[in-house]
């Protein structure tokens, strides 16, 4: 299970590392797109469009399906959420090293006066 989930981070993460494959994904946020319409803002071929969407679709953050020879792309947030769970962990580590400074230098001040 730990090395399932750790192949899934893998992925996920590796997806996410590319502003591309970001700004794909953000398009999907507000709805399903054609192969084409997510290539038209990008400054990049449709050729390199469609790899994008291949590493996407490996990490499951988006599904593909053929209508007729048009090729739609939806989200799917899922794995997302688990990749917000495990940053979660961090987040909770930095605000306890953040809140023991704050409270570091509240009584350094307390000290001064």
């Amino acid at each position: 299970m730990v090395e399932r989930e750790g192949n899934t981070l893998d992925r996920v993460f590796h997806a996410l590392a590319d502003p591309s494959r970001r700004a794909i994904l953000g398009q999907l946020a507000t709805g399903e797109r054609s192969v084409s319409e997510l290539a038209e803002p990008l400054p990049i071929s449709l050729a390199a469009v469609s790899k994008h969407i291949q590493v996407l679709e490996q990490s499951g953050l988006i599904h593909r399906s053929v209508q007729w020879r048009t090729h739609v792309c939806s989200l799917n947030a899922k794995p997302l959420a688990e990749a917000q769970r495990w940053l979660s962990f961090y987040e909770m580590f930095w605000n306890e090293r953040f809140d023991a400074l704050e409270d570091l230098f509240r009584a350094k001040k307390k000290h001064k006066k």
